[in-house]
Order: structure tokens, then sequence, then C-alpha cells
């Protein structure tokens, strides 16, 4: 049977890859999140290898209707890799069949970490802050610039991580959880601080109309914060915005309205 006519085609692949990439949130329970889109995913692989073993299929989809949490688009490394497995499992290879299941419990945190960093930490930031500047004036091709590029970039992405994780099989391990892999991670974490920090510093507006007596005269309070820290406003808001979330636990909506609240208080008794 190890004969390449037995192998995933590349429609089936794009099958799998599809299935995941598309509905990996859209039937989700704080149970089991992603897993249920991973046993939808294996359908079409379940009717290839196992249409005459009904216990088979059923012990491949029990076998990925487990707990599964990563982040979707690089996460999908994963899915090639256990797509690889499986398919040396169906085909008789020597592959026990616990091993997917350990391989997915293993990987998903560290790619999370990867993809977060890369994803939120990164791209999400730099398009967000290229729509934003578009929309400025009104212009609707902001959101519409971030929408298809986004579109874009995330399914690119997703495809290729699938289609190497496939290709490399259980040899993608070594690179993700090595030491590697931690210095890769801590490398976007320190480029997505970076980039969230220029991007506050140049997207965010926010100044003081406060003046100092400076005997018969006064100076304002704005011209004076800028001589020595510019932009400290707008930084002193990133950073109670990033205190609520990180340390309080505020949820973003509501860090939304107390940002609201104190902008609308300072504006009406003139501190802004």
């Amino acid at each position: 049977m190890e004969n390449n006519e037995n192998r995933l085609t590349k429609k089936e692949l794009r099958q799998i890859w599809a299935r995941f990439g598309f509905t990996h949130l859209s039937s989700m329970s704080y149970e089991k999140l992603q897993a249920h889109a991973w046993a939808y995913s294996y359908l079409p692989f379940a009717k290839k290898y196992y249409h005459d073993r009904p216990d088979k299929k059923k012990e491949l989809l029990v076998r990925h209707s487990m707990f599964f949490n990563t982040e979707p688009q690089v996460g999908q490394l994963i899915t090639g890799i256990i797509t690889s497995l499986e398919e040396e499992i169906a085909i008789g290879g020597d592959v026990p069949e616990e091993m997917p299941i350990n391989i997915k419990t293993t990987l998903m945190g560290p790619v999370a970490g990867i993809g977060d960093s890369i994803i939120q930490g990164i791209i999400i930031p730099v398009l967000l802050s290229i729509a934003m500047g578009l929309a400025a004036g009104g212009n609707a091709l902001g959101p519409l610039f971030y929408i298809v590029t986004f579109g874009i970039v995330s399914l690119s992405i997703s495809y290729l991580t699938f289609m190497n994780g496939y290709k490399l099989g259980v040899n993608a391990i070594d690179v993700i959880i090595g030491e590697d892999a931690r210095r890769i991670t801590d490398a976007f974490n320190t480029l997505g601080i970076i980039v969230v920090g220029a991007l506050a510093a140049s997207n965010i507006e926010l100044t003081t109309g406060l003046k100092i007596p400076m005997g018969q005269e006064t100076q304002d309070l704005q011209e004076v914060l800028d001589g020595f820290f510019p932009k400290i406003l707008p930084l002193m808001m990133v950073l109670l915005a990033w205190y609520l979330i990180s340390f309080k636990k505020v949820t973003a909506t509501k860090v939304i309205l107390i940002l609201t609240t104190i902008s609308a208080v300072g504006v009406v008794i003139g501190l802004f």
C-alpha cells in the first residue's frame, strides 16, 4: 500500500487545509475550542482511507475531537504535520495512533506563541496603521485595504504553513520546539513591541490645553512636555490601557469606554 497512488492528492490536501482554515472557530465551545473544526477537516481523509472500515473512521474522528487551541494561521503547520502522520497510519506505516494526539498537545502552545507574535504583534498592527491612514480623510479604501490585504496575507501564511508541515512531517517538531524556535519567538515579540510602540506614537493624538503661569505671562504646558518628552500623554494612555488589560484583566470593551470617558471629561474641564 505504500505507493504514491494511495497518498493524499493535492486536491485532498487542500480540502483538509480549507476546512480547518475557514471553520476553525465556526463551531466552538470552551470545552473543546477548535476541536470541532479538526474533526470536520478529516472527513475527506476518512472517506478516502476508511470508507469500508467504520471502526477506524470512528477512531480517527474521536481522536481529533479532543481539545485543541492555537493561532489558526500559523497553526496550520500542526494540521499539516498531523495529516502526514495520519496518512502513515492509514497506509500501514510504523506510526502509533497516539502520536498525533501527543504532538497536537505538545505543539499547540509553542506554535500559538510564534503565530500570535507574527499575526497579532506585527502583521495586523502594520496593516491597520496603513488602513487608518487611508481612512483618516473619509476614504473608503481604508477598510477595504485592510480586509483584502489581511485576507490575502493570512490565507497565504495558512496555506504555506500547512503544506510545509505536511512535507516535513514529524521532522518539523525539532524546529518548532527547539532552542532556535524560542529565539525566533523572542525576536518576533520584541519586533511586535517596537511596531506597536511606533504605531502608538504616530497614530494616537492627545494634547493638553493647560497653561503654566510664568509671572505676567503664561506658557502652554504642552510645549513644556514636548520639550523634554514628546508624545508623553499618548504614551501614558497606552500604558494605562496595557495596565488595565494585563494586570487588572479588564476587557478591551471596558478599556475603550474608560479611555473615552477620560477623554470626554478632560475636554469638558479643559484638560485636553
